[in-house]
């Protein structure tokens, strides 16, 4: 309940379809926590020109409804019992249930970024034991951090969904979907790309200690927490490059331009300027917090589907 409530004239032209598109989704959102209006607008449209046809609709319904309770009793008593589903069935079953999951995780877990995710963390492990790359573990550290932020980019948004107007006019769009695909992107990104910088081998001796493991998870959440709060205002697509060049850029700047030693332990010490230590990473987190809290104040943002 809210402590506005929608003019007359608003709920008028809503019911009779002259309300522009935007402003109608504005209203139905506004509709789904308010009762009062919820009720006013029902009312509204039983006395205008749907209501015919909304009480045909209700009849043919309720007909549909109670034509089977007319069945005498007996002929269910004589009916069989039906036999229990089929092993295989129960599987398609679940198999179905789970691919639903799998849809509504976003588009992202049914593309190429899935694929793109592996590829990075095999092309990691190859680099060193196939290849023999002492730089494996900094180039995946230096390369994790946008990926869920590639991911947040393919996972909302008329470019990845087709099913995208349907799916952020649902009372279940907007913000809400947003975070629920960006937490699926991030169940699969982490666990893989972890595993993998666990599984490289330390650097050589001639290459700077690089940061540990998982000092590119907190990182890497401020990362993403920064694309959504800059796709209230941008749309996902451009958010996520804005932010996965800026961190590309401030890491590969530095790299490029110094003079010393190789390309590798450049990138190596970099690192360590930003994941290595508790003010990097104390830095990281108020970022992630400050983006978060962004997040939530532009929540309404994400109900329109222009700005996305």
């Amino acid at each position: 309940m809210t402590g506005w409530h929608t003019p007359d004239d608003l709920i008028a032209r809503y019911t009779d379809g002259s309300l522009p598109e935007t402003d109608s989704w504005s209203l139905e959102k506004h509709l789904e926590s308010c009762t009062a209006c919820a009720v006013r607008a029902s009312h509204a449209a039983r006395a205008g020109a749907a209501g015919a046809v909304l009480s045909e609709v209700r009849d043919a319904v309720l007909h549909a409804v109670r034509a089977p309770a007319a069945v005498p009793s007996q002929a269910h008593a004589s009916a069989p019992t039906p036999a229990p589903a089929p092993a295989g069935r129960r599987a398609r079953a679940v198999g179905g249930r789970l691919g639903r999951i799998v849809w509504a995780a976003g588009p992202a877990l049914r593309g190429a970024w899935l694929g793109a995710v592996v590829l990075v963390a095999l092309g990691a492990l190859a680099l060193a034991y196939a290849g023999g790359f002492a730089g494996a573990r900094p180039l995946l550290l230096a390369v994790a951090p946008v990926v869920p932020v590639a991911g947040v980019a393919l996972s909302y948004g008329r470019h990845a969904d087709p099913l995208y107007e349907i799916v952020a006019t649902s009372p279940t769009g907007g913000l809400r979907l947003v975070l629920m695909r960006t937490a699926a992107v991030l169940t699969v990104s982490v666990p893989l790309l972890t595993a993998a910088g666990l599984l490289l081998p330390s650097a050589g001796p001639r290459l700077p200690q690089a940061p540990a493991t998982a000092a590119w998870l907190l990182p890497g959440l401020a990362l993403t927490l920064a694309a959504l709060a800059l796709s209230g205002y941008l749309g996902c697509r451009t958010a996520s490059l804005v932010v996965g060049g800026g961190w590309v850029l401030a890491l590969a700047a530095p790299v490029l331009t110094a003079t010393g030693p190789g390309l590798t332990a450049r990138l190596t010490e970099q690192l360590s300027r930003y994941l290595t230590g508790a003010p990097p990473q104390g830095a990281w987190a108020a970022a992630a917090a400050l983006c978060a809290l962004l997040l939530a104040a532009r929540r309404t943002a994400y109900d329109r589907l222009e700005t996305m």
